[in-house]
């Protein structure tokens, strides 16, 4: 075995000791909230296709017309040969969409993130992050190459205090946020950041990923950066910046994950804008995920669910672990979250709910997590 094979096998025997081994399970969707896992087909409560779009026909219609029209794949890089006419057409949409001037369409959110934060700030800079932000909201950070300090998640104090110390050595300041935070699935106080953003001339960036669609939109005036994902209540693949024109402009010429990525696949576009045709026509349905994780946090008496994310903290990795292969053996989809991704001691179920889910699937689910808790 040669030092390299030694290295990876050191490092796995290590996680499967912590119960932290991450593997790939083959899972195959079947229509809005079904999967087949194992050879059962079970009801999912684990993935962020919250208006199940991805299932649309009115969306993977789109998305089959584009490849008719426009081939499989873009070519290159947007700046070269791959900018075709349906990215004019989603761009629009969506700075429709989050009243801003422009927006910047990149191939994934995590590409969009580790884009967009090192062209806005560098060395002599300062980045403040919720602690609790998105790991590619950090790698953006860490790329950077400014400054960077954590506050303390939703505290509004600390972050204060941080401005108050901090703000005045650094040229240029960026806060970073999560608008719903993806493993807790609460809510940033957005309105009372952007206040002491703006008291200590510091840019707002908020990462909309678990929101759009879902959730009432931001205030354009308190977010002057405004970041999302393509692939989940969207139902199709990418990210995407809402902002200003100047700064849109600037991300096309600066944004190095942007600049030298090949641009997204024409049907993934396509898609994204015919999910927006779909969004905007039934506002009310799209409030349905909200409307059953609360009814799951009632059946369980949890706190009320504030986005269609409910977590159930277990404790440790081996714990939750077992809790979710006890729910897949009812015929539940439940991932276990565990550490890194959340905080050591806070494995948990992480479910998510969707408008396809009926009113007696989340009552069967509230009564068999009743049953795994320990």
């Amino acid at each position: 075995m040669s030092s390299l094979d030694q290295f990876a096998t050191a490092k796995l025997a290590d996680l499967d000791a912590k119960s932290l081994r991450r593997s790939l399970k083959e899972t195959r969707r079947d229509g809005a909230v079904h999967a087949w896992r194992d050879g059962r087909r079970v009801l999912s409560f684990c993935d962020n296709d919250y208006l199940n779009l991805s299932q649309d026909a009115r969306v993977k219609q789109a998305a089959i017309a584009a490849i008719q029209e426009h081939g499989t794949g873009s070519g290159a890089s947007r700046l070269v040969t791959g900018n075709h006419p349906l990215y004019a057409v989603l761009e629009t949409r969506l700075a429709a969409l989050k009243g801003t001037e422009d927006a910047i369409v990149f191939g994934s959110g995590y590409l969009a993130n580790i884009g967009i934060v090192p062209a806005l700030v560098g060395q002599g800079d300062l980045i403040l992050a919720d602690e609790l932000a998105h790991a590619c909201l950090n790698a953006g950070a860490r790329l950077s190459g400014a400054k960077t300090v954590h506050f303390r998640h939703n505290d509004l104090g600390h972050l204060a205090d941080l401005l108050a110390t901090e703000r005045a050595h650094y040229r240029h300041c960026l806060i970073l946020i999560d608008r719903v935070y993806s493993m807790d699935g609460d809510l940033a106080p957005v309105a009372a950041i952007s206040d002491l953003a703006t008291r200590h001339d510091a840019w707002l960036m908020s990462d909309d990923a678990h929101g759009i669609g879902v959730m009432p939109k931001e205030d354009p005036s308190l977010v002057p950066l405004q970041m999302g994902t393509l692939s989940k209540a969207l139902g199709s693949y990418g990210g995407y910046l809402c902002a200003s024109a100047p700064i849109v402009a600037l991300l096309r010429s600066r944004a190095r994950s942007f600049v030298y990525t090949t641009g997204l696949p024409p049907a993934s576009v396509a898609a994204a804008i015919a999910a927006l045709d779909v969004i905007e026509g039934d506002p009310d349905w799209a409030t349905t995920p909200v409307v059953r994780a609360r009814q799951f946090t009632r059946l369980l008496n949890l706190p009320n669910a504030e986005s269609p994310i409910v977590p159930v903290v277990i404790g440790e990795a081996a714990a939750a672990l077992a809790a979710s292969e006890q729910l897949l053996a009812q015929g539940f989809l439940v991932t276990a979250i565990r550490p890194p991704t959340v905080p050591a001691g806070t494995a948990r179920l992480r479910i998510t709910f969707s408008a396809g889910h009926s009113e007696a699937d989340v009552a069967a689910l509230a009564e068999a997590v009743r049953r795994v808790q320990p």
